[in-house]
């Protein structure tokens, strides 16, 4: 059959032209992009878009527009820089509007490569050495990026027409949310049928995204000098029973909270939600009686719970810890909920589109994926509450967020060979 034939070619096109592949991506890679500073790697892609005839046009946050969404809140990025030079780049391959369409979205944004002596070679060389592509961003996702893109072109090549359309989109700060991406996106871009996001992920499906959100305690204190610390009272230990409470928070909810595809790594067993004291700040002086104490946390949650019930649990855990001590409860901790508001999403594996994308992968990847998620935030929420169905699947990764960070380029090109699969039997061919 000619659409057998068809696809056959364009697989076949990404393997022969793998080359071209891995020199988009060390583009990419080699232009540091860190949250905030997306403005070079967008202009990179807009022209890479421009190539291909996707007509681009780049999208900057309206923060107005934002702030009457439920899902706003400010990102740590957004408080530092703003939406000013921050542009979302999109494009589009045009069907024949016979068919179903769908949005490959990938963001651009990377994590910090600190400390920089931690890593073996610099984090923007995009280097090659033993079938693996190193650098900061090069798994988280530029990756992901580059294969969807030479899907595309793949499609191009090969002079295939589909039916459905092909929105395109390169999104950023999704590291610290992603309200002035994916989700400002969603609300100026034409709603699609479904979603594809490349995040790495060994060719596993991600159908789940957790819930997550930031909140800081703040305990108060009485300053003194040391010397006569009794005049004081020290805020630091204050706030130890506050953080056993916490912590106690912490392993109830594991005890008590399963998500099948949160767990389905052993080593995640009885983790899906978890509660991290990641700061704390208290005191400028070795001689002085501290004045307040801070610790800010992050809580991430699978499906199945609110925000505002896994806020009340919060806010109750601190209280009950305040009332059993005297200074405490005349003086309660302050709690403050900050950044992070995500909800948790999930999607259904027998939908329509999951179950096409995992015959996909099965085929290509030669044996039955997994179904995974639940456990990080993702962009790919934004999608499902808005009523399109999405998922992520992506190349091996390691080490991302972490020094020496690598993606695997075998599992890139099957990567990318999974969405071309994918955009042709979602799509179809006219």
């Amino acid at each position: 059959m000619k659409s057998e034939k068809n696809e056959t070619a364009v697989l076949d096109w990404i393997r022969d032209n793998q080359n071209d592949l891995v020199f988009l991506l060390q583009d990419l890679v080699r232009i540091p992009s860190v949250s905030g500073e997306e403005l070079a790697v967008q202009k990179r892609l807009s022209q890479e878009f421009e190539r291909m005839d996707l007509n681009p046009e780049m999208f900057y946050p309206d923060e107005k527009k934002l702030r009457k969404h439920k899902d706003f809140f400010e990102t740590t990025s957004f408080v530092k820089y703003g939406y000013e030079d921050r542009p979302n780049v999109a494009g589009i391959l045009k069907g024949t509007a016979e068919g179903r369409s769908i949005c490959l979205s990938g963001h651009v944004d990377v994590v910090s490569p600190e400390p920089l002596d931690q890593w073996t070679r610099d984090p923007w060389s995009g280097d090659v050495i033993d079938g693996e592509l190193h650098g900061r961003g090069a798994g988280d996702m530029k990756a992901g990026v580059a294969a969807m893109l030479f899907a595309v072109k793949a499609i191009q090549e090969n002079e295939i027409k589909l039916k459905g359309d092909v929105q395109v989109e390169t999104t950023i700060e999704e590291e610290d949310g992603g309200v002035g991406g994916v989700l400002y996106m969603r609300t100026v871009r034409p709603k699609t049928d479904a979603a594809f996001v490349p995040e790495p992920s060994a060719h596993t499906i991600t159908v789940a995204s957790a819930g997550v959100m930031y909140f800081r305690v703040i305990a108060l204190g009485v300053p003194a000098h040391a010397a006569t610390a009794h005049f004081g009272v020290n805020s630091i230990q204050k706030m130890m029973p506050i953080a056993k409470a916490i912590q106690a928070l912490h392993e109830d909810r594991q005890a008590r909270i399963s998500y099948e595809y949160a767990e389905t790594d052993p080593r995640m067993k009885g983790r899906a939600t978890t509660i991290n004291i990641g700061i704390i700040k208290a005191g400028d002086w070795p001689s002085t009686v501290p004045g307040s104490c801070m610790i800010e946390c992050r809580i991430g949650f699978p499906p199945g719970e609110t925000n505002e019930d896994v806020m009340k649990q919060v806010e109750d855990a601190v209280k009950r810890a305040a009332e059993e001590d005297d200074w405490l409860k005349e003086n309660p901790p302050i709690i403050e909920w900050f950044g992070w508001k995500a909800r948790p999403h999930e999607i259904d594996p027998n939908n329509d589109f999951v179950q096409l994308v995992r015959r996909s992968v099965n085929e290509l990847v030669g044996h039955e994926t997994a179904f995974i998620g639940g456990s990080a935030g993702l962009d790919t929420r934004f999608f499902v509450h808005n009523g399109i169905p999405a998922l992520t699947c992506g190349p091996l990764a390691e080490r991302i967020h972490s020094f020496d960070e690598v993606v695997n380029i075998e599992s890139t090109i099957v990567t990318s060979q999974i969405i071309a699969k994918t955009l042709l039997d979602w799509c179809k061919q006219a």
